[in-house]
């Protein structure tokens, strides 16, 4: 069958459109993008502005008719941290659904944990053992260890590579005490869980995933996209190290001109950074491999496992 999943996430609107049956890989059609950056539609309250929901509603309008056009079957419309967190969330859910007819289920942040750790195991495999996954969203940070499909342990935390761009890092170039003051708040609260996770051992694997994560990893040497979804792309520590003050003393034109970051994420990628260095250091992870899979292909996988096996 043919299915879509819709993330309303903190940066973008993306509809995933996969062929996909139980016992199956789920195999890309399509993939329809529009970025909205709804975090950066908030207003002094922490309300999505109205000029934010005419545009969120047009935009999933405007997923639905690709959805449709492209032959879907099932759409899963989901909604993460932005939409989550707003004052006025459940109102604008409301206004989505009598706009568009489409309910926007709102995953929790351990939700977001849960499901990016599914879809990782899935792509890694039993044999990858204990895994840690790390993931940078726009709205927050995700961390999930275990050693079977469901995690021991995972948590959220507001440290997506958008929100803390908007509320720290407004200069461009930044200002080097606000990278400093952004570096001590990600790291201190970053540390405050490491102890949840210490308590299960060490991790026979380590991986990163999504857009931030990605892009890092290209800057650092990693191959290209161009080059297939099978090919291993590893990010160290150590060149992280090297790249964080480069990326600082850039503004967002310059970075928009490194391999893999686009124009959209180039404002966001300092944060970002911090962040992955942050989380690398303190859960003492010298390299980590990309995964491919994240939090979209975690829902669908989650819908396969509940649909009847032919």
């Amino acid at each position: 069958m043919r299915l879509g999943v819709l993330d309303v996430g903190s940066n973008t609107v993306h509809l995933l459109v996969v062929d996909a049956h139980p016992g199956a890989r789920p195999l890309p059609a399509y993939s329809h993008k529009a970025e909205l950056r709804l975090a950066e539609l908030l207003d002094e309250d922490g309300a999505i502005n109205e000029a934010g929901v005419h545009r969120l509603v047009r935009t999933i309008q405007e997923a639905m008719q690709v959805a449709e056009d492209k032959g879907v079957e099932d759409v899963l419309p989901f909604a993460t941290s932005a939409v989550r967190e707003a004052t006025n969330g459940e109102e604008v859910l409301r206004h989505v659904t009598e706009e568009t007819g489409v309910t926007l289920q709102v995953l929790s942040g351990e939700d977001e944990a849960r499901l990016t750790f599914l879809a990782a195991r899935r792509w890694l495999g039993w044999s990858a053992g204990r895994l840690l996954v790390l993931d940078i969203g726009g709205g927050s940070l995700e961390i999930a260890y275990g050693l079977d499909e469901d995690p021991d342990v995972g948590v959220s935390l507001p440290y997506g590579a958008g929100r803390l761009t908007g509320s720290g890092l407004r200069a461009d170039p930044p200002d080097p005490e606000d990278v400093r003051a952004l570096r001590r708040q990600v790291r201190a609260g970053i540390a405050r869980v490491v102890s949840d996770f210490s308590r299960y051992g060490t991790p026979d694997q380590i991986v990163g995933t999504s857009k931030t994560f990605k892009a890092l990893a290209r800057i650092a040497g990693a191959a290209r996209s161009a080059e297939g979804l099978y090919v291993q792309r590893e990010l160290s520590r150590k060149k992280l190290e090297e790249w964080v003050p480069r990326l600082a003393r850039m503004n967002a034109q310059e970075r928009a001109a490194l391999p893999g970051v686009s124009e959209g994420r180039a404002r966001q990628l300092l944060a970002g950074a911090l962040v992955a260095e942050a989380a690398m250091d303190l859960f003492g992870v010298e390299t980590l491999e990309i995964c491919p899979w994240a939090l979209r292909e975690g829902v669908i996988l989650r819908r396969l496992d509940h649909l009847p096996v032919p």
